[in-house]
């Protein structure tokens, strides 16, 4: 489990800097905002179906040989990153790579790892061990937000800012090669005949649960770290070191949320900590759309950051508890899926929006359709409860 939790460290540190580089990145090149919300939709998409392959291939292959090649592809989209400057290139290896504009969990890595953390601890524990899971991540990509000023420092050294972040391109390659020694140290998962069947009997529960997490996750596409950077950029014309502390603070803030909802979650149960946590923070976010100071709006961002990733340890702890042992690889990709393929539509949206002037309504449309999300979850599932709640 220790392994599995330095490799989650060491790849959201490198998500961290690189989804608010990667807008900073691609305008220096000349590109506009409909190009990078192009990008982010591809990067989105092209995440979705290796996520989709990989939960499904661990019925026939090893998780620790899929995680040594997914860390494999990461070193590669680094340094193809770090190379490339033509558009066609950066949209080729964002759809096959790993490059991940979300700054959060939402990767090939995903099924795997919750495959391993589910089958290592009791069901008693599991919510903890997600919890302890998404914080360590969570504070890696808060400091990874703060490495994104480091193209500034570079500056000083006389280095321009597409070499800077060329350089940070590198940095990142470096994390996943880094990241593969600690999986090369995971032992092998023996496969149960049971596994050949990727889903059996909580089909109907993981589809459900797939087609509502897809709301939810289209909508958190309008604002991913990259668009919202972006957003921060244009209206209030942040500077980068300012951005990466906000993005610093902000995913200190989600990081701590999370030892919460795992308390939360066993009073209440998983769903409603799910539901009650998550629509005071879309409010937060609707609000933060009409303020008119850069101080408001940044109050709003932070404690939305506070209550919006509370969802994130006990939605992946209520999907292994719903489901059978061999049925979970495949079903934290299937429900892991439909999120990656639904937020890959919304950035090139959103970034069309920025493009015509319409700043507010990303925030806007990813508030309102989360709320409608929340309140959906909680008409279908608050009466199917995980065993520790029965």
């Amino acid at each position: 489990m220790n392994n599995v939790l330095a490799a989650r460290a060491l790849r959201d540190f490198g998500d961290g800097f690189v989804a608010i580089l990667l807008p900073v990145y691609l305008t220096a090149l000349g590109l506009s905002a409909f190009h990078v919300g192009v990008i982010a939709t591809l990067a989105l998409f092209g995440s979705a179906l290796l996520t989709l392959g990989a939960g499904f291939l661990t019925a026939r292959y090893d998780v620790r040989g899929l995680l040594l090649a997914s860390s494999a592809l990461m070193i590669a989209s680094g340094l193809a990153y770090a190379a490339a400057n033509d558009y066609a290139v950066l949209l080729i290896v964002a759809f096959v790579g790993t490059i991940n504009p979300s700054g959060g969990s939402t990767s090939v890595f995903v099924p795997l790892e919750h495959t391993v953390l589910s089958g290592a601890v009791a069901p008693a524990r599991r919510t903890s061990a997600f919890a302890r899971y998404s914080l360590i991540g969570a504070l890696a990509g808060a400091l990874g937000s703060l490495a994104a000023a480091t193209p500034d420092w570079l500056a000083a050294l006389g280095i321009g800012t597409i070499g800077a972040i060329k350089i940070m391109f590198g940095i990142y390659a470096l994390l996943g090669l880094l990241g593969g020694l600690a999986y090369h140290r995971l032992p092998r998962m023996a496969r149960t005949q049971a596994s050949a069947v990727p889903l059996g009997p909580s089909r109907g529960i993981v589809y459900k649960l797939a087609a509502l997490f897809s709301i939810d996750a289209f909508a958190g596409g309008f604002v991913v770290h990259s668009l919202l950077a972006l957003w921060l950029f244009q209206r209030f014309e942040l500077s980068l070191a300012a951005a990466g502390a906000f993005f610093f603070w902000s995913g200190v803030l989600s990081a701590f949320s999370f030892p919460v909802a795992a308390w939360l979650g066993a009073r209440i149960g998983l769903i409603k900590t799910m539901v009650y946590t998550h629509i005071p923070s879309s409010l937060c976010l609707i609000a933060a759309a009409f303020v008119p100071t850069l101080e408001w709006a940044l109050g709003l961002l932070l404690l939305r950051a506070a209550l919006s990733q509370m969802d994130v340890p006990t939605r992946s702890s209520y999907v292994m508890a719903v489901v059978t042992e061999a049925e979970r690889p495949a079903a934290a990709s299937v429900t892991a899926v439909p999120r990656s393929l639904a937020s890959s539509l919304s950035p090139a949206l959103a970034g069309a929006l920025f493009a015509s002037g319409l700043q507010a309504w990303p925030l806007l449309l990813c508030g309102g359709l989360k709320i409608a999300y929340d309140l959906l979850l909680l008409a279908a599932f608050r009466k199917i409860k995980p065993p520790e709640e029965r």
